[in-house]
């Protein structure tokens, strides 16, 4: 894929109604601090347009980003993170669900883990939530440069045992985990494939 234009097209808050669209849309979800801003700005070939911060839990609403009049991208809120308020944090999950089970639109869902730990309780939630809407999510194992090149293949394979043998809807689906770093942009390709496969 090619960038050639980029645009935050629109924002959704909590009491917002989402936007129906025409093109295919693909979501991406995960855990707050997992990486999910760089992996976006990374496939938009931008240094910052989706907001990246050190502090967790940052993205708060559901963000499309318009990728050459031909796709959005969609940034869904990061869950997991405690300094969120309660009463936010509780409406968020009725959001991406809603998300999930209503949009006509959506292709894929993208959901990222940290490649250096096993998922967390929430990460195989969310895995359970995007099953149950009909979707096998495509798992991005992020940060992979933090490890040795010879853990990546282990840590892999780890992620989809976890998120398979804790699941309730998805222990036979059959997952593809993509390994991705920021720093190098290692998997982007492979991200870039699967995109490119609904278009």
């Amino acid at each position: 894929m090619v960038i050639k234009s980029v645009n935050l097209e629109t924002v959704c808050g909590i009491t917002s109604k989402l936007p129906v669209h025409e093109l295919p849309e693909f979501a991406f979800s995960g855990k707050s601090n997992v990486g999910k801003s760089t992996l976006i700005n990374a496939l938009m070939n931008r240094k910052s347009y989706a907001r990246v911060s050190e502090k967790p839990g940052k993205t708060q609403t559901i963000n499309y980003y318009n990728v050459n009049n031909a796709c959005y991208l969609v940034d869904l809120p990061g869950y997991g993170y405690a300094g969120v308020r309660l009463d936010v944090k509780a409406q968020w999950g009725p959001m991406i669900e809603n998300y999930l089970h209503t949009s006509p639109s959506l292709k894929a869902v993208f959901l990222l883990v940290d490649i250096r730990h096993d998922p967390s309780a929430n990460d195989v939630l969310m895995f359970d939530w995007v099953v149950h809407s009909g979707f096998v999510p495509v798992i991005i194992a992020t940060k992979a440069d933090k490890l040795k090149r010879s853990q990546v293949a282990g840590a892999v394979r780890n992620i989809g045992k976890i998120l398979k043998e804790n699941s309730t809807y998805g222990k036979e689906v059959t997952l593809q985990v993509i390994p991705f770093s920021g720093q190098t942009k290692a998997g982007l390709d492979s991200i870039y494939a699967v995109i490119d496969g609904f278009l």
